[in-house]
């Protein structure tokens, strides 16, 4: 659902968040942009309801729930200005890239503050990374496992995620910390992906590509991520999974794990060893988990 502002059109909100995507940028960076340029977003919404109570039940898929990011905040004020949506397409070297349209309106900053306020306005998180995290946990003690909640604020580069949660995933075997075997460690978040190549891929895969090397010939660990929507990237799988037999899983195949890394080529490189998590689309979306596993 968008309303642009000031001329700007679908297409070109859609070019933006391609942009924006594709250099590795954050989705609260990304959030502040939208807001800028939807009428609906940044309070927006609630301001059209006015007087109306508004009652609003959120999904969030946020790391830590900040009620503006969500969805791009349609029923709570909007905290940034277009200077903070400059900043962002200035840090990631976008705006001459960035359709002219939204230079302009960012510009001239089109869309008023967010004046009215928003009392009338109850806004209520129902679901999150938390929640699907502390059901994961349930699950894992009931099939047997020693559960542990690590993070739910993972965020960053997936490949530099991957080598700290293969770090944190060969700890725990080796000294049973925090955890003793065998155990489920479940951690949170989103990360991004700084796309160099033209691979096929997400966040999710792209990590457990990155942890293959990491954990190669590690005996007794299995690391599984994936995407709470069921769609990694542009890409009909949730994600991937990884163990310490798969490094020499893909030589067999003649398939080194760094080269299609370089190229971004994550679900090629797992849809060949049949090892892609496809649950198809969930209908609900509250960010990543990963899985750490140790028997």
């Amino acid at each position: 659902m968008a309303d642009p502002v000031g001329g700007v059109s679908l297409e070109d909100l859609q070019s933006l968040t391609f942009l924006l995507l594709e250099c590795g940028a954050r989705i609260d960076e990304i959030n502040i942009l939208r807001r800028q340029l939807d009428r609906l977003k940044g309070g927006g919404l609630a301001q059209m309801a006015n007087p109306a109570k508004v009652v609003s039940l959120i999904l969030s898929d946020v790391v830590g729930n900040p009620l503006e990011t969500i969805a791009s905040g349609p029923t709570t004020p909007d905290p940034t200005t277009a200077a903070d949506a400059l900043a962002v397409l200035k840090k990631y070297y976008l705006s001459k890239k960035t359709p002219g349209k939204i230079i302009e309106v960012l510009r001239r900053n089109s869309k008023a503050e967010q004046s009215p306020s928003l009392t009338d306005v109850q806004n209520i998180i129902v679901g999150s990374n938390l929640t699907a995290a502390q059901a994961a946990l349930r699950q894992a003690e009931e099939e047997g496992f020693n559960p542990y909640l690590l993070r739910t604020d993972l965020q960053g580069e997936a490949r530099e995620a991957a080598r700290d949660l293969s770090i944190q995933l060969r700890w725990a075997w080796k000294m049973g910390d925090p955890v003793p075997r065998p155990a489920c460690i479940v951690c949170g978040g989103e990360t991004t992906v700084t796309v160099q190549a033209d691979g096929r891929g997400g966040r999710n895969t792209e990590l457990a590509l990155a942890a293959v090397s990491e954990l190669a010939d590690f005996p007794g660990v299995m690391l599984v991520t994936l995407a709470t929507d069921g769609e990694d990237g542009a890409t009909d799988a949730a994600g991937a999974v990884v163990t310490g037999e798969t490094w020499r899983q893909g030589d067999d195949f003649g398939m080194n794990s760094s080269e299609f890394l370089n190229r971004n080529d994550s679900y090629s490189y797992f849809n060949a060893l049949d090892d892609l998590i496809k649950s198809g689309p969930t209908g609900t979306n509250v960010n990543d988990l990963t899985f750490l596993f140790t028997f």
